[in-house]
């Protein structure tokens, strides 16, 4: 049996609200950024290093991300919610306005014009009263050579903080295809594609190993991931991952993954979110597509999710509510609200009757 899946999905993204980045250009030729988005495995160290790069055109090499030293970062808001490039890219911008007026300051002092003659563009400082110019690197380098004014003896560095509330709105669709055993129940799912509107991206290959990361994630909970306990002793029977049901790469297909960019309009880079959209529409999808089988013979007219055909097999074998939510980890109320769907979708007044039809059915 073949099954088609289709998912859409919108995500609020805020996160905490507040963010800190301490830059400065160094003498010894590069820039060293200090910021509280403490990264596991997200390649902050490259992307970030990009915007700087943009933002101070400077070569990305000469960028030094400095991160997890709590004998150095001071503040920052962690990485969660998708908020780390978004508020990272937002306080780097504030931070670029703040560092080319100092930079316009030094180097006023070190070529001898006026303050006011001196500009920044293409990458470097000039000035109208002389042929001197230099970019971020050399002025920091040149400037060690000469004695500044208190205001400015820190040289080329300040510390920006920013706090932001706006949430962001990343948005995509997934669809996939399965392919069902019909004696055994085995499910192979044979194509998976996904397309996901992340706001300007900044590393598109990036943000495509965190979508396939992603997907991977959110098909794993749809198909295998589950914590059992042994019923009367409360042992977990799944302690490990010889007995924990974890996604692999043999049982999934290679992903097609595509990248929309709406630039979001609150924040200047119109950055929304890239490294969760995967895992939010890759559950739906999956059930989406083992519930809606397409068959040359005759399809049950229900169909169930996978926790509601739990439900219902445990109430053919006489379980109670109470004991049902104990066997599957779940509220009490929770499996009455389960109960009560199978009842209503099978049109049946009683248990016994919704064991009856579920039977015609080829349920159970």
């Amino acid at each position: 049996m073949l099954g088609r899946g289709l998912a859409n999905y919108v995500e609020s993204s805020i996160g905490a609200p507040r963010e800190q980045a301490r830059i400065k250009v160094q003498p010894e030729g590069h820039v060293d950024v200090v910021i509280g988005t403490q990264p596991a495995g997200q390649g902050h160290e490259t992307s970030f290093a990009q915007v700087i790069s943009d933002l101070l055109q400077v070569p990305a090499e000469s960028v030094r991300i400095i991160l997890g030293d709590t004998d150095i970062v001071r503040v920052g808001g962690g990485s969660h919610s998708g908020r780390s490039m978004r508020h990272a890219a937002t306080v780097f911008s504030k931070a670029a306005v703040d560092l080319i007026a100092r930079g316009k300051a030094i180097a006023a002092i070190v070529m001898g014009a006026t303050a006011d003659s001196v500009s920044f563009s293409d990458g470097r400082f000039v000035s109208r009263d002389t042929n001197l110019t230099f970019d971020f690197l050399e002025l920091a380098a040149e400037a060690a050579r000469h004695k500044l004014p208190d205001a400015l003896k820190d040289g080329i560095a300040v510390v920006t903080d920013n706090e932001m509330h706006e949430p962001v709105f990343p948005n995509g669709t997934a669809t996939c295809e399965v392919e069902i055993d019909p004696d055994t129940g085995q499910i192979e799912i044979t194509r998976y594609a996904s397309i996901d509107d992340v706001g300007r991206c900044i590393n598109p290959l990036i943000v495509h190993g965190q979508t396939h990361g992603a997907i991977a994630q959110g098909v794993g909970q749809a198909m295998w991931e589950q914590i059992f306990l042994d019923p009367d002793s409360g042992q977990p029977l799944t302690g490990s991952l010889m007995d924990y049901g974890m996604p692999r790469a043999d049982v999934l297909p290679s992903f097609t993954t595509r990248i929309a960019e709406v630039l979001s309009p609150t924040n200047p880079l119109g950055i929304k979110a890239g490294g969760e959209g995967g895992t939010t529409a890759a559950p739906a999808v999956i059930i989406s597509a083992v519930a809606t089988p397409v068959t040359s013979g005759t399809v049950s007219a229900v169909r169930l999710s996978p926790r509601e055909q739990e439900v219902l097999e445990l109430v053919a074998e006489g379980y109670s509510n109470s004991m049902i939510a104990t066997r599957l980890h779940l509220s009490e109320n929770t499996v009455k609200t389960y109960v009560e769907n199978l009842l209503s979708r099978l049109n049946a007044r009683n248990r016994a009757e919704a064991v009856a039809a579920a039977s015609r059915q080829n349920l159970i």
